[in-house]
């Protein structure tokens, strides 16, 4: 087998597995990205999908740091235009994680002020 052509699958199958994670990523999360009101939705039905979308969210972020700061290719000097995109890559994801965390929290503290206050 031609040495190109292995490392065609070898890239094809990496872009794949992240296009993957990050469907199976919004699929999780997508319940708390699509309500307007958070306290619409029932917190205890969505808070496993939630925390573990956050959590390959958080594996992402971690990774994205550092491929940007400790690269693979040591001998080469990567292009200005990749580090620039992969740093803004890591500041969108880290806001998205900072969002998704927020919104869990205002959905607890909405869960529990209206379980905590008696029904007249």
């Amino acid at each position: 087998m031609d040495t190109s052509k292995f490392l065609n699958v070898k890239i094809l199958g990496r872009v794949a597995l992240i296009a993957f994670l990050w469907a199976f990523t919004i699929w999780l999360v997508y319940p708390l990205l699509t309500v307007r009101s958070v306290g619409a939705i029932a917190p205890r039905e969505y808070v496993f999908r939630t925390v573990l979308g956050i959590g390959i969210m958080i594996i992402l972020f971690g990774k994205t740091v550092t491929d940007l700061l400790f690269p693979h290719d040591l001998s080469g000097k990567k292009a200005v235009v990749y580090t620039v995109f992969l740093a803004l890559y890591s500041l969108a994801l880290l806001s998205g994680i900072v969002f998704m965390i927020t919104r869990v929290i205002i959905v607890y503290l909405n869960t529990s002020i209206n379980s905590s206050t008696p029904q007249i």
